[in-house]
Parts: structure tokens; sequence; C-alpha cells
């Protein structure tokens, strides 16, 4: 008999499919959405992949043998030489960095040197202006020189380099001769390249630190020795790698670079997951609630629980592989068009050369999983009604989702998460500490707010009515269409929760992420103004102090502008030297970065002082407090005004008024001049250099560095913040995505479900377009509900995350970008209700009130 009740609930499954379509429909697009969810964050992380790869592996594909000393001496031209007479090799260049400091500035410039062909399969530059050197005392340079230093075809530099008894410096001047560029790291530093003898005639070396080589493709048809033996026996001691594993080698290194990325990418996999499988839960709920009519017949003619359930269960497995196989190949072909696009933009991706075949099937068995594991729950419920219960029963897919058992497990887990929180918070780091366990704290918070996600979604059904009813205040206020939508939300709060938590999580994700950037950013920009804080720094050379009208002439040059002039001088603290300043901090770059952790910077008045996060927390004081400073023999004591969350500009600890430093006995003469160049650019900044060259006419007057090519790389890190957190907001646009569609489906299946309510509402004088607004609505408050708890459980954690990775780091909230995220949201959620809302408002009222099912 087993074999006839199999085929009738098997039979009855595929009637169902071909009868309601649109069902299935629902269902397979949530679980198709998570496919292509999954699959992209895989593709994403491929992308990635290949792109670091790329850019940042270093030897040519040419090459196809390495051969490196090992024995710590670098190999000559004459083993060079032999390694060129090898048979099979075809092509071997010598390798060779150095750098040199270029003369003709008061303001320190560096030149690093590579040798490089510069033509060839073994090149790693290539031209774009001039020539190539081919020369003595020629030398070509990187885009990034030719930017810093003004440099074009025909410029001279003059390279500074050591005698070679080590007694001084000598001179040599070289012609630019090109401009070449290089692999992605080319921007990295300003680089000459010449080829590898020309460029150790320039350094005074003899030797090459490596040697690429290419072989043939039948290098070992002539004997049976291979070119890398017979390499070995040229160069004795020489160690001899083929190039691929040299690559690989380098891939392996870029990755480890980029492995923060690629495991954040991971966890947001995870997430995507998650994300996918709430969604696909509630969809199925709702879809067998619907169904219970249909269950209970196949009850009463017989069918056992445990059969209908293996035929549920068997329904979703094939929903989900069919889902998973159409999200796959989607997201591979979205996958393969994101390069084009990115350099429409200007932006350099790599995509996978072929389909990642191991993960793509594991996607598709995967989304197959997912469907058993999200059909499983509501089809054990649905398998077990009672006949007569299911068919005396509305079926509205709301079950007491809200009891006891699941109350007390979210307290439990919010318990739990409130628990490692505080742990976390109660052992913060300091400032100074080095020996804090920053990733180890990091998954604390992580699990912590895990557990707290958790208790949402148990404590969901419980909150939605509380929220609802205090968010929803105007809508009550806006007619009978808004007072409907609130109380078809809050009618089924087991169904709102389980759509608004996947929201809530998609909002928490990004809400962190922006709040957590914006934190970053401003940390940056502190962090620039200590580093970098002006574009010239001027110091004294062989003398304490700096010329007094240095700072007058520097201010008169139109090429300058912001000119300042500060002294520092020793201080002792708790019998500790330290150093004191008169430097006006509303003067330093990007002032409004710098900010205080307490007090205020403009509260510096005459006996008082700011005083550096390092000392403030080594000395326990905060503003308001007072301090005993030791200068020249005598305690001077200060009221602090305000503490820095850092360190302080220019390596000051102590910072105090002219007129202070003064009483206290300072010099005073200037021991410090900084400058920014009047006009942007480097072409502006190149003019401000020489006016401070011209004027730093005598070793008298200082010594100087350029800080604005530290600001410049400073400001690539920050790029690279952005685009880490861009990357980031993407992959967690694809949870909104989800989450959306969850909304979509939701509104689908309660437009059909509900078809008995919107007629009996037609026919009591609703009009259509009330109900089509009434639907909207209900989509948008899933939005609201979830933008309000994903951020009321997002904002701790985001204090959380930045104190634990940056203690020094100011906690800002990006208020705007949050408010368009959660209007954004709320117009997509509801703009995802208009389909459905449009098929509810044109429901008949005499079609709906005759409806049975």
């Amino acid at each position: 008999m087993s074999t006839p009740w199999r085929a009738t609930v098997l039979g009855s499954q595929v009637a169902e499919l071909l009868r309601r379509p649109g069902r299935f429909t629902a269902t397979g697009l949530s679980l198709l959405i998570a496919a292509f969810v999954v699959f992209g964050t895989v593709m994403a992380q491929q992308i990635i992949t290949a792109t670091v790869v790329e850019k940042f592996r270093g030897t040519p594909e040419a090459v196809s043998l390495v051969v490196t000393p090992g024995d710590g001496e670098d190999i000559g031209e004459d083993r060079l030489g032999e390694i060129l007479k090898t048979p099979g090799v075809t092509e071997a260049v010598g390798r060779l960095d150095g750098g040199s400091p270029l003369d003709g500035s008061a303001v320190e410039r560096y030149l690093a040197l590579s040798a490089d062909p510069g033509t060839g399969a073994l090149a790693e530059v290539r031209l774009t202006d001039g020539t190539y050197p081919s020369g003595p005392g020629r030398l070509a340079v990187n885009t990034r020189a030719a930017r810093e230093y003004g440099l074009a075809p025909g410029s001279s530099l003059t390279l500074l380099r050591p005698e070679p008894d080590g007694e001084g410096t000598r001179r040599v001047t070289v012609e630019v001769s090109g401009i070449v560029r290089g692999t992605a790291t080319d921007d990295t530093e300003p680089t000459g390249y010449a080829p590898g003898p020309r460029l150790g005639e320039l350094l005074g070396v003899s030797g090459y630190s490596r040697i690429d080589v290419r072989t043939g493709t039948a290098s070992s048809a002539s004997g049976s020795v291979d070119p890398a033996e017979r390499i070995r026996q040229a160069v004795p001691g020489a160690q001899v790698r083929s190039g691929d594993e040299v690559r690989e080698e380098e891939a392996r290194e870029a990755v480890a670079e980029a492995k923060d990325t690629l495991e954040l990418v991971t966890v947001f996999l995870a997430v995507a997951v998650g994300a996918a499988v709430l969604v696909a839960t509630s969809t199925f709920r709702i879809v067998f609630a619907r169904r219970v009519r249909q269950l209970a017949l196949l009850r009463a003619i017989g069918a056992t629980p445990r059969r209908l359930a293996a035929a549920l269960v068997a329904e979703g497995a094939v929903v989900g592989l069919l889902a998973g196989a159409t999200g796959v190949l989607a997201a591979w072909g979205c996958g393969r068009l994101v390069p084009p696009v990115a350099g429409w933009f200007g932006h350099d991706l790599f995509a996978p050369s072929h389909l990642p075949l191991t993960e793509a099937v594991l996607t598709v068995l995967g989304t197959g999983l997912l469907a058993v594991l999200a059909v499983l729950a509501p089809s054990l419920t649905a398998s077990r009604v009672s006949p007569l219960q299911a068919l005396r029963s509305a079926a509205s897919g709301e079950n007491a989702a809200s009891g006891v058992g699941r109350t007390l497990l979210g307290l439990l887990c919010a318990a739990g998460a409130a628990f490692l929180a505080r742990q976390q918070y109660g052992g913060l780091p300091q400032p100074g500490d080095t020996e804090y366990d920053r990733f180890a704290a990091l998954t604390v918070v992580v699990l912590s707010g895990g557990l707290a996600f958790l208790a949402l979604i148990a404590l969901g059904p419980r909150l939605v009515r509380p929220v609802l009813s205090a968010v929803a205040v105007p809508l009550r206020r806006t007619g009978a269409a808004g007072r409907l939508a609130v109380a078809g939300v809050g009618g089924a709060p087991g169904r709102a929760a389980s759509v608004s938590v996947v929201v809530a999580l998609g909002v928490c994700l990004v809400g962190s992420t922006l709040t957590c950037l914006a934190s970053l950013n401003a940390y940056e920009r502190y962090r620039q103004a200590v580093e970098a804080p002006a574009d010239f720094h001027l110091y004294a050379r062989d003398s304490e102090t700096l010329d007094r009208s240095l700072a007058a002439d520097l201010t008169s040059r139109p090429e300058l502008a912001d000119v300042t002039a500060f002294r520092t001088a020793e201080v002792v603290e708790s019998a500790r030297s330290a150093t004191i300043s008169d430097l006006d901090l509303g003067t330093v770059r990007s002032g409004v970065g710098l900010t205080a952790r307490t007090g205020s910077l403009d509260r510096l008045e005459p006996a008082h002082v700011v005083v550096d996060a390092d000392h403030a927390h080594r000395l326990g004081v905060r503003a308001g407090d007072r301090v005993t400073l030791t200068f020249g023999g005598r305690p001077v004591r200060l009221t602090v005004a305000a503490t820095l969350p850092g360190a302080g500009p220019y390596g000051g600890n102590f910072f105090v008024t002219a007129a202070d430093l003064t009483r206290m006995g300072a010099d005073a003469a200037p021991t410090t001049v900084t400058a920014n160049a009047s006009q942007g650019g480097a072409q502006g900044r190149i003019r401000a250099q020489r006016a401070v060259t011209d004027t730093l006419t005598g070793p008298e007057r200082g010594d100087g560095r350029v800080i604005a090519e530290d600001s410049a790389a400073q400001a690539g890190e920050s790029d690279d913040l952005r685009t880490m957190a861009t990357t980031v907001i993407m992959v967690l646009g694809l949870t909104v995505l989800v989450a959306v569609v969850g909304v979509a489906t939701t509104a689908s299946l309660t437009v059909v479900e509900r078809k008995r309510e919107f007629g009996l509402l037609r026919a009591l004088g609703l009009s259509g377009a009330a109900v089509h607004r009434m639907v909207t609505v209900e989509c948008a408050l899933y939005g609201v509900l979830g933008g309000v708890l994903g951020l009321a459980l997002g904002m701790p954690y985001s204090w959380l995350v930045v104190r634990v990775a940056q203690t020094s780091a100011p906690f800002s909230v990006p208020a705007g970008e949050l408010a368009a995220v959660f209007v954004a949201l709320v117009l997509v959620t509801a703009a995802a209700g208009m389909v459905p809302a449009l098929r509810a408002s044109r429901t008949s009222p005499t079609v709906a009130v005759a409806q049975t099912e």
C-alpha cells in the first residue's frame, strides 16, 4: 500500500504546482535570490583574489626560471653571461634594486631605483613617453616620480651617492629620458628605471640580486639535462626556481595581504546565507499555512504525517535545486560583466578565467539543502494538523510563535549577548596598550552580536506591536487605509517579525558599516593632522633654533601659505622627560580632524595645557584636572584644558600658550616652521618647494622635508579604506536585496491569503486605490520596523567595535547617511509591494465574498 499512497501524495503536489504556480514561484524566487547572493559573494571573492594577484604579482608571465644567489653574494655580469650561453635559454635579465637621495633642494627627496630591460617579454614596465635609457647617465622614471618631482623627458636629476671610501657623498647628474608605467604598485613611491648594467654603474655595484630567465619551448630537446640543472652547474650555489612557482608564491603573498578583505567577504557570505534561510523559511511557512485544506484532505484519505512531511520536503528540495542552478548561472553572468563595467569607470578588475565549478556545485546543493531546512519545520507542523481542525481553520500563517519557550530562549540569548558585551566594555584597551588582542576581542563582539540577533528573532513577535504603536502614530491619522495597514501588520506579529527581522539584519550591518567607516575616517583625519600637519616641515640643522626672520621671509612668498612658527622644549613629568610646545593647534592642517577626547581645544588659555592621550592616561587626568611639570628645575602647575584622543602633532606631549612657554624660560627663537603650498596639486607643491629652497640660503636657516608626500600616501590608504568599505556595503546590499524579496514574497502571498478580507473591504465601500495604498503602506511598515530594530541593535555594537578596533578613534554617527539608508529602505520595501497591492486593489467584492479558499 505504500507505493499507491506515495504516488497519491506526490501526485497531489504536482497537481498543486500546475494549478497554483504563483505560490511556488514565490518560494522559488526567494531561493533563487539566496543562490544568487551566495554565489555572487563567491564571485566577489574570486574577483578580489584575481585582481589582487594580477595587480601585485611582480614576475612577468614570460619568466620561465628565477635564479637567486644562494650564498648571499650577488650574481655578477660574468655569471649572467654564462646563464645566457646555457642551451635552452632564450633571454636573461638581471634585477637590481636600490635608491638615492636627490640633490638640489633643502627639502629631502628620495628616488628608488630598479633595474629593468624596458622592452621585451621580461620587462616589468612599459614606456609611455620619451625613450627608454640605452646609454650611461640616463634614467626613466615612473609616473609617481614625474608627478611629485615635476619631471619630463629631458629633465635632469642629481643623485647623491656615497663615496667608495664611505666618507662623504658625490653628486651624479642623470638625464630623464622617458616616463614609464609598471604594475599597480608603480605609484607607491617615486622610482627610476634603467637596464641592469647602467643602473649598476649609477649605484656603484657590479652584481644582481636576481636573474629572470626565459627558455625556449623545446629547451630540453637537445639533451637530457634541463636548463635549470645546467644553470645550477654554471652558477654554483645558486637557487633556481620555476617562474610558475615564484608567481604562485607572489600570488599567495598578495592574497595574504588582502586576507582581511577576503575574510570579511566570507563573514558576509555567512550573513547572506542566514538572511536567505530566514526569508525562505518564512515563505514556506506562509505557503504551507495557506495549503492546510489540501494537506488535511490528504490526511483524511490516509496519508501518514511521515509520508506527507517527506513529500513536502521533496517538493522543497526540487524547487531549491532548480532555483539554485538558475541563481548560480545568473551570478556567474553578472560576475563576468563586472570587470568591463568597472573598466568604464576607470577601475581595473579581473574576473576568474573559468567557472568555479566546485563552489557552483556546492551552492546548488546548498540551496537544495537550504530549501529542505527551510521547509522542514513548517512541513512537520503542516503534516501534524488534525483533518477536522484544518478544515475549520482559516490558515493565517500565525501560530503560537510568541510562546513562553520562545520568549525564554530570546531572553537567554539577550542575557548572553549583554554579558559578553559588558565583558568587552570592561576590558577596552587604554592608550599605549600594545598587548591588547583586538582580533580575539572583535571575535567576542561578533559572537555577542550574533546572540543579540538571535534574541531579536526569538522576541520579534513580542516587539512588533510596541514598536509599531510608537512609529505608526502619524499613519493612524491619515485615514482608513493607514489605520487598516497598521492593523494588518499588527494583527500578524509573527509574520511581520519574520520579514522585519531580515530587513533589520541588513540595516544593522549597513548602518554599522557606515558608522564604523565614519569613525575610522574621523580617526584618519586626526592621524593625518598629527603625522602630516603641513606640506613643509622646517627644522634646525646645526643648532637648536631657527633664524627668527625665516617665518617672515617664507610668508612673503606667494607660493606659500599658512606659515607657522613654534617652539618645542623639554619638560619633566613624574621623573620622565616629555616635550612641551606652543604650537597653535588651530593652525594644524585639517583642523576639523584634530579633536579632543575630553574638554575643548578652544579652551587653551594662559595657565592651561592640552595633554596627549598617552600622558593623560599615565597621569590619570582629564579636562579640568591639574598637572605639575618641571621646566628648568622649577615646577609649573597647569590646568588641563583638553586631552587628545591620540598623539600630538610633531611629537608634542603638552601644548601651552606662547606666553606661558616664554614665562617658563624658553628661548624666543622658533625651533620649527611649517608651511603649505598656496596652490593645490603636484605643480603647486613643486613651485612651493622651490620657494622654500630659495629662502633657505644658508645652513643656519634650517633643513626640512616634504610632508605632502606622506599625506598623499595616507590619502591612498584612505582610498583603500573607502574601497574596502564600498565593497563591503555592496555585499551587504545583497542581504538587503534578500530582505526586499522577502517583503515582496510575503506581500504576494498575503494578497492571495486575504482575498476575502480585501473583498469585504471593497464591499464596505473602500476604493481600489485605498486598498492599494493599504497594502503598500503595510510593506513600507516592514521597512520601518526593520530599520528601527536594525539601528537600535547596530549602534551600540558599532560603538563597541570602534573602541575595540581603535581606541583613539572618535565615535562618529553619520546621521545623514543613516537617514538616507532608512528612507531608501522604506521606499524600496514600499515599492516591493506595488505589484501585490495592484492585484489586491483589483479584487472584485463579489468574487472575494464568494471565495472559499
